[in-house]
């Protein structure tokens, strides 16, 4: 609903709601004319004009909708187009967004497909709650199709290539032509009331619209709704789409794939069977092999009489022995004990304390002699290792090597004749005694003094 601005619109504010206007109100019409200006450029989409005698519009078409449509429009053709209205903003123009596009013989049979899918879809026909899941595990399968058409031979093909152990029971059908729908209706009917398959595939090969009509008919819809048995629709190829498909419990692209959805790969099963034989031997064997180990076991716990007797007398005669020991362990203690105290006594008489004693006394002062003895040894030799090195740095042993030392009255040591005058007395000690005299004259060293 558009109300009126409180101010001013900019252009842009206007083509823009006027393009929310269009879409909200025009989402789905069907209109009929003729297409020209017709243009394919390089995105894929199409463009071109749909007209009649007296008005003409902008109509465009994108690729993926294109491609879903088998139809490939022409110039000058006289089509139906199925879309909804815009507005493309930056021009103002408003066009039609196409979402079909069928000749005008198809057009009618589309309109009334599209009528249809809406009056079934508000009664609920196409709800996912009413949808049945297939079988897991599928035995016999049922086919409502024509005995003479490609499709049943290719659901055949396909069985037998993936799981050749499934069955497959034919409803055969007519799929093309004014009796179709009612052969429909009875083969869908005859399979529910034989309740002999476990799922039942509807269809048929590819086709125009008006080969594929009688599965889009309100009595194969409403059949494929009430049917007890879960049922797969697989009508022409992956772009055609019918009522059938939608009221089906599943859709299949193809015949083909509705083969492949109830089938499981045999070589997928014969790996499994092989993964769960392997699993079920090694079970066994080890099953088997704990029972052996179990016997073992027991048997070796179920003991004979003469090895019970046997166990018995050992034990016995263990008993025996741990009672001798018993017995004699005591006495054996007891017997030690007065050893030890016979010990005690021979020790404590005063007459073997008196020796013990003197012993000790005797081996103590020899012991003190030696240690006395030892002690002065050694303070002689360092005595004379002292003596040694005193006489070493004596003086007077300086002195007896032929050496002399003057010294002035004061008893200074001389060590440079600078330090004497003439005259000065002095006097010099050599081993043998001391020599007084005076200084007559004073010669310095040749050679530097050694320090």
């Amino acid at each position: 609903m558009w109300h009126q601005p409180s101010s001013p619109l900019s252009v842009s504010q206007l083509n823009r709601q006027v393009k929310q206007l269009l879409e909200s109100q025009f989402p789905a019409i069907p209109v009929q004319g003729e297409i020209s200006t017709l243009s394919r450029p390089a995105s894929g989409h199409i463009y071109f004009t749909l007209k009649d005698q007296n008005a003409q519009i902008r109509c465009a078409m994108f690729k993926g909708q294109l491609a879903r449509n088998r139809y490939v429009p022409k110039q000058g053709d006289e089509v139906l187009v199925q879309g909804r209205l815009s507005l493309y903003e930056g021009r103002g123009d408003y066009q039609l967004i196409a979402n079909s596009i069928a000749p005008v013989g198809e057009g009618e049979l589309q309109a009334a497909f599209f009528q249809m899918k809406e009056r079934l879809a508000a009664e609920g026909l196409f709800d996912a709650e009413h949808k049945k899941p297939l079988p897991e595990s599928i035995q016999t399968v049922g086919l409502v199709t024509s005995s003479t058409g490609a499709a049943v031979q290719d659901i055949l093909t396909v069985l037998k290539r993936r799981y050749p152990a499934i069955k497959a029971i034919l409803y055969p059908s007519q799929v093309q032509g004014a009796q179709a729908t009612q052969t429909l209706v009875e083969a869908i009917e005859t399979a529910n009331r034989r309740n002999e398959v476990d799922v039942l595939i509807v269809g048929r090969g590819g086709g125009s619209l008006e080969d594929l009509w009688c599965f889009n008919t309100e009595p194969v819809a409403r059949a494929l709704f009430s049917s007890e048995l879960p049922v797969i629709s697989a009508v022409g190829h992956e772009v055609d789409f019918s009522i059938a498909d939608f009221v089906a419990d599943v859709r299949a692209a193809t015949p083909s794939q509705a083969a492949e959805l109830v089938s499981p790969d045999q070589y997928e099963r014969i790996q499994r069977v092989d993964q769960l034989t392997e699993k079920l031997y090694y079970a066994v064997n080890t099953k088997l092999a704990l029972s052996r180990q179990r016997l073992l076991q027991t048997r070796q716990r179920l003991k004979s009489p003469q090895q019970t007797l046997s166990e018995w007398r050992l034990s016995l005669h263990i008993q025996q022995s741990q009672l001798i020991d018993a017995i004699k362990q005591p006495m054996l203690a007891w017997s030690q004990r007065l050893s030890s105290l016979t010990n005690r006594l021979e020790r404590m008489n005063p007459a073997a304390q008196l020796k013990q004693q003197h012993n000790s006394l005797v081996q103590l002062e020899s012991r003190l002699q030696n240690s006395i003895q030892h002690s002065l040894g050694n303070k002689q030799v360092q005595l004379a290792n002292c003596a040694s090195q005193l006489n070493i740095l004596s003086p007077l042993a300086t002195l007896e090597r032929g050496y002399s030392i003057t010294k002035d009255d004061a008893g200074n040591i001389i060590r440079d004749v600078s330090e004497l005058a003439e005259g000065q007395e002095i006097q010099t000690e050599v081993a043998q005694g001391r020599i007084r005299s005076r200084v007559v004259a004073t010669e310095p060293a040749t050679k530097p003094a050694i320090k």
